[in-house]
Order: C-alpha cells, then structure tokens, then sequence
C-alpha cells in the first residue's frame, strides 16, 4: 500500500516554523517476522474460530452437573438451627420488611455493596441484676447505731492507739537526734600567728614588693587598656610596658591613672617610652613611695623560683608564682593595638600571667626585680604556663636612658633578614636578604644571601636572634660577626651604629 505525499503545512520547530519545501517521511513499515509451522500448531488458534475465545457450544468436555447429597448426621446437629428457631441468616428477598427502619431487605451474599448483617445470638445474655446504692453511714450509726459489731469497733479503737503510740516515739526520738546535732556550749577557737613565727617566703616577698606595684590606666575616649607597673624610683618614676599605655601616649586628651596598692589613684605622664624593647616610664607626683629592688640577670638560673605581681584582668594586688623556666628566648612583641615592634630576649616562666599582668614585675624569693611581664603564648589567651619577661637589665638600661633624655638609641648594622631559620646540612642562622646602602653591614663587606650564624658571643638561629645579639652591643664599638657565604665561614668586623 503506498503512501500518498502532499505539500505539508509549515509546522514550527525548535528553531521556528518548517519551510514549506521541508520532506515528509512516511510512517515506517510494520515489521512482521515469520511464525513457523510448528509453533502455529501449538499456539494458533483452532480451525473455524476467529475470535480470542471459542463460542460456547462449540467448547469441548462435559459439562460438571450439581449433585446433592444428603447432609452428614453429625454436621447438621452441629450446625443446624435451634429447635424451634425460624430465623436464618439470609432474608427472604420476597417477604415483607421487618420495619420501617430497614424498609428495602437487602442481600449480603448476592449484592456486593450491602452491608454485613447479623442475626438475634443464639443464646440471650442474663440479665445482671442492679443493685440498690449502699446506704452511708454516720459517726453515730458507727458508735451508737449498732450498725457495725462491737468486736469490730474494739479493733478500730487499738489500732488507732497503736499507730499514735508509733507516731510520738518516732517524734521524739527525731527530736532528741535533732537536739544531738546543736549545742550552745561548743566555742571554736582560731590560731593565731605570733610576728615572731616564720611566715612563707612568698607571703614574705609578697608583703614587700605589693607596695611598690601599681594598677595603670589608660584611656582615650572609649578606648582604654588597663595593665601593671612598678615604681623604680623615690622621685614618682613608674616603668610599665609601652603596649599599656601607647593609646594615649600622643593624645593631648588622654587620660593616664596610676593606682597604688592602698587605693590611692593619681594621674600619671609619659616620661618616655621605646617601641623596639616595649618598655615605657611614667612620672607621678606622690611622696613616701616604695621603691622595688631591681636585681641582674647574670644572677637569674633556670629552675629558680619566682613570682609574678601585678592586675591580671582587672584584679589588682594580684600574686602568681612558679620557676624560671627558660632563658635568653626571642619573643617577638607587635600589635594588639599598639605601635609596639619589638622582639625581646625573654626570661620565660610558668608563673600565672594573664592579660593586665604586662608592665609588672617578675620577682625572685630574695624580693629583686628580675623582669617586666610582657607577653604571653596562648591559643586561648589565658595563661598555660608560657609567660615571657624583659629581663631586668634591659629594662634597667632602657629606663635610664627615658629618665635621662626622654629617648632610647638601639645598636643597628643596616641588615633586613628572611624571617624564620635557615637550615642546610651543616648550619641554620638568618639570611639576609636586604642590606641598606652605606650601613656598617655593606662596610664590612655583608652581601645578600650571606647566612648570620653568629654576633659576638651570641649564636644565631633565626632572623629574631639576629635582631637580639644587635641589640644587645654597644653602639661605635666593632663587633665579630660571623657568617656562610657559599657553604665556607666567614667573619667579618661589623660595627654598629645608632638607630
């Protein structure tokens, strides 16, 4: 049968409507596969029928008739309604209704949507008979009624004396246990120390230097820090660290207190401070003040035992102590709000020391002042035992220099290193990687990518102990530095100038 084409109607498509001229394709052949001989005589259909079902008088096989027997003795008695009972559990579709309520019967078993019906029970449930409510009864029926048995009456009567009798000898022995537990004749006493019995020897220390340590506060507007200080000399001169006070160091508005141990607050004034060690001192008008002792780092020793003073968060009078734990450890100091850059050679220890505790003394057990508590290394920002001090002749030198001339002059050779350590197979030190122009770091014939490993006396690992072993010389006065250019040492004389 063939396909008729015609010229089709422009029909849109993705891209708009089909041109005219487009070709239509016809419908594609219906694909027939051969059935064979064998498979037709198992599956065809019979001769002479064309339908899916063969007609009914032309199905073959005998057709079942229905037989009934007589019904089993034993099934019927079982089974059988009640002698007497007309009622079946099928209506008669021909009789009349039973009432108004069901007026059309229905059938269950031969209409699908009827609802399920039951008959009367077999047996009818017997009656329950009701009972007449109890009659109450009143304290004078009981007692004087003689509605309840005299035995009975007897036996009401001793328990109730027995379970009062109960109650009083458990009241009174709570009572007398009660009256065990206070007594008016007990007077406690307390011991008390004559000031001839030895005392510890941090109470000691602690008495001694508290007057010296002051509570500082700066502000400027809303802004403010709080921190620590002690007095280093009679004529009202207090050194605290420059982070403490840096916020109102340049502000004409600022406003400086400085509080004594006795609760006495007087304003304080920036004598001067220097941003390379992080230290500051103060001047206060104030008299009868108690200086601190001021002690030497050549006489601090690692596992000696210290304390820690000053206003760790505010709270002031404020003592900590435990050990020296670590010496000459580079700490670097910037930021937290100040213009502080400093990197200091720190006396490490594992006195308690929290923020507000910066600017007060680290002590010995002899009452010296061995270092300024500046910083602390924490992930939490609370003290786990890593707190780092100037050590005290640092600030010695430093204070000395602010009270004489208001400004600190540090040791420079002109040499900016790669932060961090070095490390090759026989040194690690600080590579330089800058050296500025006409310093006595070019003079001395110092180039980029020489490796420090060595200032003075002091061994350098990283570009931090490079800038502690500078700092530590004086000014005009040559010093060995020794170095690794090109895996071969080499010393050289550098001598420092001024900053």
């Amino acid at each position: 049968m063939g396909v008729q084409q015609t010229e089709p109607d422009a029909v849109p498509t993705n891209s708009g409507l089909r041109p005219p001229d487009a070709p239509v394709l016809g419908p594609r052949p219906v694909y027939r596969p051969e059935v064979d001989s064998a498979t037709s005589q198992v599956f065809g259909r019979p001769n002479g029928t064309e339908g899916s079902f063969a007609a009914a008088d032309r199905r073959v096989g005998p057709v079942p008739e229905v037989q009934v027997r007589i019904p089993d003795p034993i099934l019927a008695e079982a089974y059988r309604r009640p002698p007497g009972s007309a009622e079946i559990i099928q209506r008669d579709p021909d009789g009349e209704p039973e009432s108004a309520v069901d007026p059309e019967p229905v059938d269950p078993w031969r209409d699908p949507a009827a609802p399920a019906r039951l008959g009367a029970p077999a047996l009818a449930a017997p009656a329950r008979p009701i009972r007449p409510p109890a009659e109450r009864l009143g304290v004078r029926d009981v007692l004087f009624g003689g509605r309840v048995a005299p035995r009975a009456l007897a036996v009401l009567a001793a328990i109730a004396l027995l379970i009062g009798g109960l109650g009083g000898l458990v009241g009174r022995l709570t009572a007398e246990t009660a009256g065990d537990l206070t007594s008016k004749r007990v007077s406690l006493s307390q011991n008390s120390l004559s000031n001839d019995e030895p005392r510890g020897r941090i109470a000691e220390v602690a008495d001694a230097v508290l007057p010296s340590v002051v509570t500082i506060q700066a502000s400027v507007g809303d802004e403010g820090s709080t921190g620590s200080g002690v007095v280093i000399d009679g004529a009202g001169y207090v050194v605290t660290n420059n982070h403490v006070i840096s916020v109102a160091a340049n502000d004409p508005t600022a406003k400086l207190q400085v509080i004594f141990s006795d609760g006495t607050k007087v304003p304080g004034r920036v004598v001067g401070r220097d941003t390379k060690t992080d230290l500051a001192v103060l001047k206060v008008e104030a008299k009868d003040l108690t200086v601190a002792k001021l002690g030497k780092s050549g006489d601090v020793q690692v596992g000696e035992d210290v304390i820690a003073v000053g206003s760790p968060l505010g709270l002031s009078k404020t003592v900590t102590a435990g050990i020296v734990s670590a010496l000459h450890r580079p700490v670097p100091l910037s930021g937290e709000g100040s213009d502080t850059d400093a990197v200091i050679d720190a006396v490490q220890t594992d006195a308690s020391i929290n923020p507000g505790n910066s600017g007060g003394p680290l002590i010995d057990f002899d009452g010296d002042v061995i270092g300024i508590n500046s910083a602390i290394r924490s992930q939490s920002g609370g003290s786990v035992g890593l707190g780092f001090a100037i050590p005290i002749d640092q600030v010695t030198q430093v204070s000395q220099a602010l009270i004489r001339d208001g400004v600190m002059h540090h040791p420079d050779i002109g040499v900016n290193a790669r932060t961090g350590k070095v490390v090759n197979d026989t040194t690690s030190g600080a590579q330089v990687v800058n050296v500025r122009d006409g310093s006595p770091a070019q003079q001395a014939g110092i180039v980029e990518g020489d490796v420090i490993v060595k200032v003075g006396d002091r061994v350098v690992s990283d570009s931090y102990e490079l800038v502690v072993a500078v700092q530590l010389q004086q000014i005009g006065t040559a010093v060995p530095v020794q170095l690794v250019r090109d895996g071969r040492l080499v010393d050289v004389q550098v001598t420092p100038v001024s900053d």
